[in-house]
């Protein structure tokens, strides 16, 4: 297949896709063709649409679920201002518990616990599942058989990530404001729920959710 053809079938299919799409993906767009190219050739054709981004306002990006087109992060602060409802923000408590789970998982809900000194609030481990940046991977062997977590694909792709092993060395993640600049940890609404979590007294560890 031309090249220059195969470049704009696969940028029309990441732009309609509205989601990562990978290789397996891409691939699919061409099955039963003669002229089907293969994964060398995806590549290299992913690899020059990037390249063509260098001086735009978006960029091809690869996560863990695939490739995307996405408004660089530098500009976010201005387009921001296209929506009027205000993107999601969370405290300090709830970026904590995430990061624990990102660089201990799988982790129990009171092994986190014991790390950060405080309860973890329930809404905070109901917020991170409902967002799909954690899951529920199995339980621990003990009294109580407690929920161990770790985070999923979702959680990768949101941050960019194309794996954990992206994932800044936790030595030189001390400034967690900075982690991503959509979750904003100094929201005076979420102060509220942060001052909550640390006078709960709920049972350490949370069971895994059970079928309705």
């Amino acid at each position: 297949m031309d090249n220059a053809k195969l470049k704009r079938i696969i940028e029309a299919a990441l732009l309609a896709a509205g989601q990562p799409l990978s290789l397996d993906r891409l691939e699919k767009l061409f099955e039963g063709e003669d002229d089907a190219p293969d994964r060398r050739a995806l590549r290299a054709a992913l690899a020059e649409l990037a390249d063509e981004c260098a001086e735009r306002g978006y960029e091809l990006k690869e996560v863990a679920s695939g490739y995307r087109y996405q408004v660089r992060q530098e500009l976010s602060r201005w387009i921001g201002r296209l929506w009027e409802e205000r993107p999601p923000r969370y405290s300090r408590a709830t970026l904590e518990t995430l990061a624990l789970i990102a660089y201990r998982q799988p982790a129990t809900r009171g092994e986190i616990e014991e790390v950060r000194g405080v309860a973890v609030s329930s809404n905070i481990i109901k917020s991170l599942l409902e967002r799909d940046w954690i899951r529920v991977v199995g339980h621990r062997e003990v009294p109580g058989r407690p929920a161990l977590y770790a985070t999923t694909r979702t959680f990768l792709d949101y941050f960019n990530l194309k794996s954990l092993d992206e994932l800044p060395p936790l030595a030189e993640l001390k400034d967690l404001d900075k982690l991503h600049p959509e979750l904003d940890l100094n929201d005076p609404d979420r102060v509220a729920e942060e001052s909550g979590e640390k006078r709960e007294t709920e049972p350490a560890e949370e069971q895994a959710p059970q079928d309705a």
